[in-house]
């Protein structure tokens, strides 16, 4: 023990030194090691102490041999003592480090709604609010995942007052708005929408991001959604809309009733109006201003409000793009090979390693984790 508590002599180093290099201390320090190893991998830890426990009450009951075999006996345990304790130092530090998976660290991104007036307010989700005009009245509340704008017959303001929501990556949310339309909002959106809508007048909101939006009926106001240059015209009807300003594709799913979809009024105007009918995507290619429509089965597009991603048909870029909206995380892909490949999976609520590790396994695209950002190799 001086050599842990730096008392040995130059002497008792030397005859330590040689001790460690004697072939039977090699074999039993081969022993010990292998034993304690796998005693301590079961627990996940290199008990130090632990170890010298075991090692001196084995040189304890060899003490009862003769004093010439005890000498180098203390000596052979006195280099395993020192071995062990390096060797515990070495195995947590390489050994069982390599073991720990790279875990991400959550960010603190807030859901927020923005007035008209430019004050802005926090919305908890574990929490409760409530919403207030200028005036000071309540128009509305909210309760954990779901905010409630309260109904309205008339609108005393001339104008409409517009408040917006913002949800970041990694989150959703669920608006109910003052007619009773229901718009869930994906992670990465932004809706801008009236307090109350004019008596009258069109019901207009403004999207940027992806919605699931549930139009309340009402005949006589057309409801419209402005979105990155796309234009969608409703009465009353069920659809998904994904309108990214990054992306160069917009998509209209339409679940029930029927939609009209036009980029400019004047093409409302002209007749140019594409009409989906139920179980119908339409597509409007930003550079080109073209819109296609095609039959699809809608659930995979709606899949995202219970909580489960789809992919059906769609390249790695585009589910790269999707994972990085819903887990809040940067994704760099460094194998430019797999961009344009088209893959199929569904995952329900798991974390993101969960699904990186599937892609590894089943298509052998391996990746690693640094400082929280995901690199494709």
């Amino acid at each position: 023990m001086k050599f842990v508590t730096d008392s040995i002599s130059k002497i008792e180093l030397d005859k330590l030194e040689s001790e460690l290099n004697h072939p039977s201390t090699n074999r039993l320090l081969n022993e010990y090691v292998k034993l304690n190893y796998r005693i301590d991998s079961k627990m996940k830890i290199y008990d130090t102490e632990k170890s010298k426990r075991l090692l001196l009450a084995k040189m304890r009951n060899d003490n009862k041999g003769p004093r010439k075999l005890k000498i180098n006996r203390y000596l052979k345990y006195a280099a395993l003592i020192v071995l062990s304790m390096t060797l515990g130092y070495l195995v947590k530090e390489f050994s069982f480090s390599e073991k720990i998976e790279p875990q991400f660290s959550p960010n603190e991104n807030f859901i927020t709604l923005e007035r008209e007036d430019g004050n802005i307010q926090v919305i908890s989700e574990e929490g409760t609010t409530q919403v207030f005009d200028k005036k000071g009245n309540v128009v509305g509340s909210q309760v954990g995942n779901q905010l409630v704008y309260k109904h309205s017959n008339d609108s005393e303001e001339s104008l409409p007052v517009y408040n917006t929501l913002n949800v970041p990556y990694g989150k959703q949310f669920e608006l109910k708005l003052e007619d009773g339309s229901v718009a869930y909002l994906n992670s990465g959106s932004s809706l801008k929408y009236p307090v109350n809508f004019q008596k009258g007048m069109e019901r207009k909101i403004f999207l940027s991001g992806e919605a699931f939006l549930d139009v309340a009926k009402d005949k006589n106001r057309a409801f419209i959604v402005h979105a990155s240059g796309l234009n969608v015209k409703v009465y009353g009807t069920r659809f998904n809309i994904s309108a990214y300003p990054e992306d160069k594709i917009k998509e209209v799913v339409l679940v029930e009733g029927s939609v009209g979809m036009y980029a400019t009024t004047n093409e409302l105007q002209s007749g140019k109006e594409t009409l989906l009918t139920p179980g119908t995507k339409g597509k409007y290619d930003n550079l080109i201003g073209d819109i296609s429509k095609e039959t699809v089965v809608t659930s995979i597009y709606t899949s995202w409000v219970q909580g489960v991603l789809v992919f059906r048909n769609m390249s790695f870029e585009d589910i790269l793009k999707k994972l990085e909206r819903h887990y809040d995380i940067e994704i760099v892909n460094q194998n430019s090979l797999l961009s344009s490949e088209t893959f199929n999976a569904s995952f329900e609520d798991m974390p993101i390693e969960k699904i990186l590790d599937y892609f590894k396994s089943q298509y052998d695209i391996d990746y690693v984790i640094e400082n929280d950002i995901v690199i494709v190799k």
